[in-house]
């Protein structure tokens, strides 16, 4: 079950700087790197609401792991660029999250990339697909809530 109408719609921004070894040859952004700036934004979005994945992995028993990914490149990074990643979780699932993501450059707020990443839960023993437990849920769902609050304050 999928849900749009409780999940807030809110943003979570973290900071990336561009560094030389993120370009390729022409001295932009190699495109797979993208992915790794969007998986910072989703890993320290889960930290700022008070989750650390090596602990989910511990304490609840799951896995965090990605399932499928839409990307649309619609502009280049360059080395030195400082970008943002927004992500937003528009839907969710009981063992999923679905993520609006985009990276936007600082200097004049134009969107590099913008992508959609649909990541599951699952069983850390098992490998299988697992719901997130009720709490676990809820507190994700009230962090967005939070941040949504305090971002119109």
């Amino acid at each position: 079950m999928s849900s749009s109408a409780d999940s807030p719609n809110t943003t979570f921004d973290w900071p990336v700087r561009v560094y030389y070894e993120d370009t390729d040859a022409a001295g932009v952004v190699y495109y797979a790197n993208y992915l790794r700036f969007m998986e910072r934004g989703r890993t320290e979005w889960l930290r700022a609401l008070g989750y650390e994945q090596d602990e989910l992995r511990e304490r609840e028993g799951i896995l965090f792991v990605v399932r499928s990914v839409s990307l649309d490149y619609l502009a280049s990074a360059r080395f030195n660029d400082r970008l943002t990643v927004t992500s937003s979780v528009p839907h969710h699932g009981g063992a999923s999250l679905e993520f609006e993501q985009r990276i936007i450059r600082d200097a004049d707020q134009t969107c590099c990339c913008r992508g959609r990443v649909k990541v599951a839960s699952l069983d850390a023993a098992t490998m299988r697909p697992k719901r997130m437990p009720a709490h676990l849920l809820s507190g994700i769902l009230s962090g967005l809530a939070h941040q949504a609050q305090a971002s119109m304050e």
